[in-house]
């Protein structure tokens, strides 16, 4: 095997706390624990050496394998093929009870033939920055304890010998038909009792009780439309990348996936963005995911309660909500196809970026609509934000893209400034708070004519990157979605056209042409943008070119991995870049699914709901 697997070979796993990665291969890869933003224990996907990695597979280079979920939950199932034999490996993390500090559950069993099989698991803790001990505790349990500063300590238990080996854990096994080996690996504490001495009954306790759990939350969707299995992955996907304990979804599982192949466009995404808040609420309530909306509103909400000023607004925050995301690069670690530096944290955070704003009153605004009615007391907080917003929307910014070079009065920040003051008119008439609705109108239009008029360049016939450019950018895309321009607008379908000509390859979109005059303060090249490419088949389809929407659509489905899943990009060979899974993504699949789907059965009879009227 490779020292590294393509990105698309991997299927997720989680309990709502974390995520894990496993190949189709069976090598689980990748692992922070206990939470998505904490060190790995396992991440071979960023070092083939010192990462660490649990591999389960046939003991022999002839095999071949195949990968899927057990439909409608995250439950993975991997099947073995050999001369002599086939089985089938499932893994999943439970997700309720005691288990929520930490557990992952393998379960091995030859269903025909005879196989032999190995296991290795080797664990980098903290990052594989510290060394580690294992003990015995039991004729099959083990204590795996970090010497580092994490601390952490797990309990690793197998119904079949294993043993230490250079500090690590081994064991191979010939199995007959029916034959199982049962692996538990658990984080200690003095809280958690001892698994239960028969592996395969707890086994088949937790693993009825994830199954259950994944078909029940699927159920409440109110989606009923095309593309249901495809829309339910994506919604499964996000669920997995949401806290149970928080309410907050981190942009991705990983970190530190390249771009492009041995570039430096490499970070972290297992934090928090406000950008992607409102995407986050339209998707989940959309398809009837109430509860799931509401706490990520809250989550949104305890971050603007904590602000001293409207300035402070940080546009990524971690999983609980706290600041400090200090940007650091481990040099031990080589990257994935050495494709370095590796970073954890992520400096962006500190980036002065207008757009944000206006995803959090649009968040807001959907809030108060269908979640629940805000109090007086936080409209006044809302109503400094959206002042701020008025006094500042000319100020130039990084931008949706965090660009680490000078900052430029980019659309798509006017967009959603716009975006802002909009939203906060329609809070404040729909509920009769107080506000400066005068002075609110007038910037609002004020910013409406400075991007309808400013920032259309006659040359491109389009809506460019920021003012005075000669770049597009697909960020703009939104301003229709958003509805500060008709779908049917002469500009509106002249940019769309120009996107197309300038921006695509075939059915899919970069987000801005790097040999074109973009500059982002970087170098290197990178792929296209998935999220992107949704979005302009959702604008082809509000624009009334169904077929054209719909195909294009289509097209991009094939661009999943076998799972369903979407990183970021997607590269020039049609391989997956960036980190991965990517909440954006889905997201953005399930909003367009919904705005074709609607459109297919003509506005009457769809599922989910209309979030926009």
């Amino acid at each position: 095997m490779q020292h590294y697997l393509p990105i698309e070979k991997y299927g997720l796993i989680g309990n709502l706390h974390t995520v894990a990665l496993v190949s189709k291969y069976g090598s689980l890869d990748y692992l922070p624990f206990p939470r998505f933003d904490a060190p790995t224990l396992f991440a071979r996907l960023l070092d083939h050496k010192k990462g660490g990695y649990w591999n389960i597979q046939p003991d022999t280079k002839e095999y071949r394998s195949r990968q899927q979920y057990i439909p409608d939950t995250a439950i993975l199932q991997t099947r073995f093929y050999t001369q002599s034999g086939m089985a089938e490996l499932i893994d999943f993390m439970p997700l309720k009870g005691q288990e929520e500090s930490g557990v992952i559950v393998r379960m091995l069993k030859v269903v025909k033939g005879e196989m032999t099989f190995r296991m290795d698991c080797k664990p980098g803790f903290d990052y594989a920055r510290a060394t580690h001990t294992i003990s015995r505790q039991g004729q099959n349990s083990f204590l795996l304890k970090s010497e580092g500063q994490d601390g952490t300590v797990l309990r690793f238990t197998a119904n079949k010998p294993c043993s230490i080996h250079k500090g690590n854990l081994k064991g191979t096994w010939t199995l007959a038909k029916n034959d199982t080996v049962c692996f538990v690996m658990a984080g200690q504490s003095a809280e958690r009792p001892e698994l239960s001495p028969d592996l395969m009954a707890y086994y088949e306790d937790t693993l009825r009780r994830t199954y259950r759990f994944w078909h029940k939350w699927v159920a409440k969707s109110t989606y009923q439309g095309y593309w249901r299995e495809m829309v339910m992955r994506s919604a499964i996907t996000l669920k997995l990348l949401t806290s149970c304990t928080y309410g907050s979804t981190v942009a991705a599982a990983t970190f530190s996936l390249p771009e492009a192949i041995g570039g430096l466009r490499n970070w972290d995404y297992r934090f928090t963005w406000i950008r992607d808040a409102a995407f986050t609420i339209y998707a989940f309530l959309r398809l009837g995911y109430m509860d799931e909306a509401r706490k990520f509103c809250l989550w949104v909400m305890d971050r603007c309660k904590e602000m001293p000023n409207p300035s402070d607004l940080q546009l990524m925050y971690a999983v609980d909500g706290s600041t400090d995301l200090h940007e650091t690069i481990l040099g031990h670690l080589e990257g994935y196809y050495k494709s370095g530096p590796v970073r954890i944290g992520n400096q962006a955070a500190q980036q002065f970026q207008l757009d944000i704003y206006g995803e959090l009153i649009d968040t807001i605004y959907l809030y108060n609509k269908y979640g629940g009615p805000i109090t007086y007391a936080f409209w006044k907080a809302l109503c400094s934000m959206i002042d701020f917003v008025a006094d500042n929307w000319q100020r130039p910014d990084h931008g949706i893209w965090e660009v680490r070079s000078e900052k430029r009065e980019f659309t798509y920040s006017k967009i959603m400034a716009w975006v802002a003051l909009d939203r906060g008119i329609r809070i404040a008439q729909g509920r009769s708070f107080p506000a400066p609705l005068a002075k609110w109108l007038k910037v609002r239009d004020t910013i409406y004519e400075e991007v309808y008029e400013n920032h259309w360049s006659e040359e491109k016939q389009a809506f460019v990157q920021y003012k005075g450019a000669k770049t597009l950018d697909a960020a703009v895309l939104l301003m229709s979605m958003v509805r500060m321009i008709s779908p049917v607008d002469p500009k509106w379908l002249s940019t769309l056209k120009a996107i197309e000509e300038d921006l695509m390859a075939g059915s899919m979109v970069y987000r801005y042409n790097l040999n074109d005059g973009a500059e982002d303060g970087l170098s290197g090249d990178e792929g296209t943008f998935s999220m992107c490419s949704f979005w302009y088949a959702e604008n082809l389809s509000k624009a009334g070119q169904h077929d054209k929407a719909r195909l294009h659509f289509e097209t991009m489905l094939g661009y999943a991995n076998h799972l369903g899943l979407y990183s970021e990009q997607i590269g020039k060979q049609g391989e997956q870049l960036g980190n991965f899974p990517q909440a954006f993504t889905h997201l953005a699949l399930i909003s367009a699914a919904y705005q074709l789907n609607r459109q297919i059965n003509g506005d009457k009879k769809h599922g989910g709901r209309d979030l926009f009227i």
